[in-house]
């Protein structure tokens, strides 16, 4: 019995928590070298190192820097689905819809760009908010100055929109991928998404109508309108009359 109780507080001593540290390291110290603690161990085993090299970072727009795939390939972007100057669009299923695009860029680019957004944006409503005052820059513009000069400081951001939200390269991206130019004039990430802004801003000056149109191809082959996003209504129909026969 009394063999059995020194036991007991043997074992109460070492599984108290009130042990002095001192008792503890004369414990670590007869063990051998080879063997270390189990929480040791686990500890080293639960916090693997994690590689942070320049090519992880993200800058203030939300865009990773250097856009590295899994396999730590660069990830390219992908291109746009009709070219600036395709006005038609191409032969497919949306080439309605491109007609109506291209009319609707060179008579009334101010409904186009109010549709581009709405479809962006993804909720309806914002059609009004950036129609109208493209319709006002665009009739300064035409009436002081002679033709449309305003407008595209107002719409060129959704041309950059756009771009993030697809991936989609960009004017000096397209320019080195056709003849190899302005390929490592911009290395740093930041300035080369700045320099895309402006080639945006340099599109819509220049090309404006070719823009707009290039935009709303875009977005029709890639967005539904949030019109149509309405869910669908369950329709319940009645049972007709039932009238009971006497059974022969």
């Amino acid at each position: 019995m009394e063999n059995n109780n020194g036991s007991d507080n043997d074992d109460r001593e070492e599984s108290s928590p009130l042990l002095s540290k001192q008792v503890v390291d004369e414990d670590e110290k007869k063990k051998p070298n080879g063997q270390k603690p189990k929480e040791a161990t686990t500890k080293v085993a639960a916090s693997p190192e994690v590689g942070v090299g320049a090519g992880f970072g993200w800058t203030a727009d939300g865009l990773p820097l250097g856009h590295v795939s899994v396999v730590g390939e660069p990830m390219g972007r992908s291109q746009w689905d009709s070219s600036l100057l395709a006005c038609l669009g191409r032969n497919d299923e949306f080439c309605s819809s491109d007609i109506e695009v291209c009319l609707l860029g060179s008579m009334a680019p101010c409904v186009l760009y109010g549709s581009n957004v709405e479809r962006l944006g993804s909720a309806p409503g914002t059609f009004a908010n950036h129609c109208l005052p493209y319709s006002g820059l665009y009739l300064i513009g035409n009436s002081f100055f002679g033709w449309n000069c305003l407008a595209p400081w107002f719409s060129y951001p959704t041309r950059s929109a756009i771009r993030r939200k697809f991936n989609l390269e960009g004017t000096c991206e397209a320019l080195n991928r056709s003849c190899g130019c302005c390929g490592s004039c911009v290395e740093d990430e930041v300035q080369h998404e700045h320099c895309e802004s402006a080639c945006d801003f340099a599109t819509h000056v220049f090309c404006h109508a070719c823009a707009l149109c290039q935009e709303g191809r875009e977005l029709r082959r890639r967005l539904p309108h949030p019109g149509f996003n309405a869910q669908p209504v369950l329709v319940m129909i009645p049972p007709g009359e039932q009238t009971m026969g006497r059974g022969a």
